[in-house]
């Protein structure tokens, strides 16, 4: 409660050193709060703030949802087969550290210019950390749980659903979580190459069209007011009383 009571403070606090700072710069490349205010009216007014962030939204969408329906099943099909996952682990191990924004020239190349590269290159951000957490999840599950799916006659499906998944639902929340914060971040970076929309291309749009550094600094307030707000909306699903059990143990396992 007491973070929660000091966050406007600190809110405050930020923007009056960034008043201060701006105020004292003697170079116009610092715009002022109240310079990024009017930027972000200017914006709204001429329709263009809501369709760049739907158009975000859109993409990190796509990108996010279709990352988190093939990542899991993905996990769990190699967290569960250990021979598969000696397989293709290495494959992932190789591929994960590569970043996707090293996958542009290849996206535009195979996709073209438009929303598919981008799409393309936000699902590779968020496939491969939501598959790895999905597959660790699987492999630490404790032998007891494994057991007593054999003692209940449960089916491999049935074992899936019934006990997998519960049990490692707050690993998979953690991992949700983690992947949508990457998916953001590479749209952005994304949106700056490859299409003509989204807050990414306004703040490389504003920067080359008269070097309008209100408008590169409000889409960037733009681009952190979103994120955080996705992420308490990630972070809500914690508060489910499913997944309490994993946030308590683990507090008091740090406890101990």
């Amino acid at each position: 409660m007491k973070s929660k009571r000091l966050l406007p403070f600190s809110g405050l606090i930020l923007v009056a050193m960034w008043a201060l700072a701006a105020q004292r710069s003697q170079s116009h490349i610092v715009p002022g709060p109240w310079a990024v205010v009017r930027g972000l009216a200017e914006l709204a007014s001429r329709g263009l703030l809501f369709k760049y962030l739907v158009a975000s939204l859109f993409r990190v969408t796509w990108g996010y949802f279709s990352a988190v329906a093939l990542g899991i099943p993905a996990g769990l099909v190699l967290g569960w087969y250990g021979r598969l996952e000696r397989a293709l682990g290495p494959i992932l191990q190789i591929l994960r550290p590569i970043s996707p924004l090293a996958w542009i020239p290849l996206a535009i190349l195979w996709f073209g210019v438009g929303d598919l590269p981008a799409i393309f290159i936000i699902f590779l951000g968020s496939f491969f950390p939501m598959t790895l957490t999905t597959m660790n999840a699987v492999r630490n599950l404790s032998s007891v749980h494994l057991q007593v799916s054999k003692n209940f006659g449960l089916t491999a499906s049935q074992t899936v659903r019934k006990l997998i998944l519960p049990a490692i639902l707050p690993q998979l929340i953690v991992g949700l979580r983690l992947a949508l914060g990457i998916a953001w971040l590479v749209v952005v970076a994304g949106e700056m190459i490859a299409v003509n929309s989204g807050l990414g291309f306004l703040i490389i749009d504003a920067r080359n069209a008269g070097n309008r550094y209100d408008l590169v600094v409000a889409g960037m307030v733009m681009i952190g007011a979103t994120g955080l707000v996705l992420d308490l909306g990630m972070r809500r699903l914690e508060r489910m009383r499913r997944v309490q059990w994993g946030y308590i143990g683990a507090t008091a396992g740090g406890a101990r």
